[in-house]
């Protein structure tokens, strides 16, 4: 088969559940998955470090691929811990796949960015797509400068890659991978299993949120537009619904009644206090008619019924 689509971090929280809709949407048969660590998948899969540039390269001429999801990243969390680690796989990689595309090897890129672009300086409320961005976190300084680098390729030398600036990202099918706003797929397990759970922010802190079928979904969407669509080549800004782990414990309690929160903030709470509360991503929906579909209801009500499906196959 001709032209597949490679998927570099397939075994994350994203790029497990990406490479399943591109397999059910393309054949097992075009989807390469591609990460550190053998993952279980229908598709092909390649052991591939997105640090070893060459290994990518022979990758992408052995199935003759012509599209990349690079994934592959360490989240905040994480970032804060090995900050130096971080910056050079956030960012080689993300060379590793632009020269690629300035070579005219691959034709089209998706390169996630994040929310962690913003700062404290940055409007907390419906935060706009151009505005002050001063990050704090490793993470975000990787990824605001990965939306400039883009952009740059974009204009100098014609690459079509395509970015989203995510939210916190909720799923049920794997775990996430450091990320400050993890807390919101952790409630759920401990709500199922235990019928309690620790937070690790404060009660009152709100962020922007969404569900990963929405996610997934307007990742896709976002790679099918047309070119002529896609109008901005850092990143879009993309928002479903904000909300606090009061309000999260709330909705949860709608539907195991003795549940209960208590909270302990660690070092995550401060990162999440830089950044935004809430975002505008009217120009996603303007470009590319991007529309969220899960409310808060709407995803926890999927959230536990999945998760209690699953535990009663264990």
């Amino acid at each position: 088969m001709k032209n597949r689509i490679l998927v570099i971090g397939a075994g994350g929280q994203i790029g497990s559940e990406l490479v399943r809709e591109l397999c059910n949407r393309h054949g097992n048969d075009a989807i390469v998955a591609a990460d550190v660590r053998q993952g279980e998948t229908k598709c092909v899969f390649e052991t591939l470090d997105v640090m070893n540039a060459e290994a990518i390269r022979q990758t992408v001429k052995k199935y003759d691929v012509k599209e990349v999801y690079l994934l592959a990243a360490l989240l905040s969390a994480t970032a804060e811990k090995f900050p130096e680690k971080a910056w050079q796989l956030n960012m080689e990689g993300l060379f590793h796949v632009l020269n690629l595309a300035k070579e005219k090897i691959i034709d089209k890129i998706f390169w996630p960015s994040s929310i962690a672009v913003f700062g404290s300086n940055t409007p907390r409320q419906n935060t706009p797509q151009y505005t002050v961005m001063e990050p704090s976190t490793v993470y975000g300084i990787s990824k605001q400068a990965g939306e400039r680098w883009c952009e740059y390729y974009y204009n100098r030398y014609g690459v079509d890659v395509r970015s989203l600036r995510y939210p916190g990202l909720i799923g049920y099918r794997s775990a996430p991978g450091g990320g400050t706003t993890d807390y919101a797929v952790h409630i759920f397990h401990e709500a199922r299993e235990r019928g309690s759970y620790e937070c690790f922010l404060k009660e009152d802190t709100i962020l922007p949120m969404m569900y990963m079928d929405d996610a997934i979904r307007a990742t896709l969407e976002l790679m099918e537009a047309g070119t002529e669509k896609i109008k901005i080549r850092s990143s879009y800004n993309l928002a479903a619904s904000s909300f606090s782990p009061a309000q999260l414990a709330a909705e949860i309690k709608k539907h195991i009644a003795e549940f209960t929160i208590t909270y302990k903030p660690d070092s995550r709470q401060a990162i999440a206090e830089s950044w935004p509360q809430s975002i505008d991503d009217s120009l996603a929906a303007q470009h590319w008619g991007w529309k969220h579909k899960f409310s808060l209801a709407a995803m926890t009500a999927d959230m536990l019924q999945h998760i209690g499906a699953a535990r009663e196959k264990v």
